[in-house]
């Protein structure tokens, strides 16, 4: 799976790429964070539950969360307190990629766009979108207004469905690639 990136504005794809990063990049982050901090082994269906319950991009609780694993040095079945902070320092790499990904688009996004998105501000779709406080991160970051879609993880597929619909008016984003 993988990250894209889109400027777009009135029918027109200004920038497109893509960043090999994703939730399955979340998810072995917070693997290896466990295996280092903790000497904690997880599997990847607890990686993804830490990072739905309390995995977040900026700390902002006291959110504590059990995780059971296995420890490292002894074999034997093991339980921490993980913290959301520990979350957001295990996810940090792979949101630095993200937001390098973002700089990058924004720093090659044309000017009469640039200034739209001052005003406007970014729409964060796409699973990556459900990360707690990743919009806040973004937002510092970047200096921009970001909100999340509305339904972040189908709006995609039905925007595409809407510019099909419409394929005259879309074609530039439809065709090509």
């Amino acid at each position: 799976r993988s990250t894209p990136l889109y400027s777009s504005a009135a029918s027109d794809v200004y920038k497109r790429q893509s960043l090999r990063v994703a939730g399955d990049a979340m998810d072995q982050a917070i693997i290896s964070y466990m295996r280092k901090q903790f000497n904690l082994l997880v599997g990847e269906a607890s990686a993804e539950k830490i990072k739905k319950e309390i995995g977040t991009a900026l700390p902002t609780s006291t959110n504590t969360y059990l995780m059971k694993g296995r420890d490292m040095r002894s074999g034997t079945p093991k339980e921490i307190t993980l913290k959301e902070e520990d979350t957001a320092e295990a996810l940090k790499p792979v949101l630095n990629q993200i937001m390098g990904g973002i700089k990058d688009a924004l720093e090659k996004t044309p000017p009469e766009l640039s200034a739209d998105l001052v005003d406007m501000g970014l729409v964060l779709t796409g699973g990556g979108a459900l990360l707690k406080n990743i919009d806040k991160l973004i937002s510092k970051e970047t200096g921009l207004p970001v909100q999340i879609a509305e339904d972040p993880l189908s709006c995609v597929a039905l925007g595409t469905g809407k510019a099909l619909d419409q394929e005259e008016t879309f074609s530039t984003m439809l065709i090509g690639g």
